[in-house]
């Protein structure tokens, strides 16, 4: 899955092409000029953005590039310290910060297009 444009305003990629079960990575410009590392999750056909930092260490939830699902591919797994996050809510569930969150991102479609934005 392409980006329409790596570190801009928002991204935009194929619904179609992000099946259940798959991520994408990008960046995005943020206010103050900040790049943010971002992801999004096809979790059982609802899609989900998420800022890719672990709330617990600050570190990319993937060590290995766009590798974000348990064993089990039920869940969000941070590589760094092995927090587990609900992928729909971006939760903690287990780990060393339990109910600290994920920085959720705003999602929208536009048809086949999934377009995702800093939210604020």
């Amino acid at each position: 899955m392409q980006p329409t444009a790596d570190g801009a305003a928002s991204w935009r990629g194929s619904a179609e092409a992000l099946g259940p079960g798959q991520t994408a990575t990008f960046r995005l410009a943020a206010p103050g000029g900040r790049t943010l590392h971002g992801f999004i999750v096809n979790h059982h056909g609802t899609y989900h953005a998420y800022v890719n930092s672990c709330p617990h260490a600050g570190t990319t939830l993937d060590m290995w590039p766009n590798e974000f699902w348990t064993e089990d591919r039920e869940y969000l797994i941070c590589a760094t310290h092995g927090a587990i996050f609900g992928p729909a809510t971006g939760v903690c569930v287990e780990g060393p910060c339990p109910g600290a969150s994920l920085d959720r991102l705003r999602i929208e479609r536009d048809g086949d297009a999934l377009i995702v934005s800093y939210p604020g």
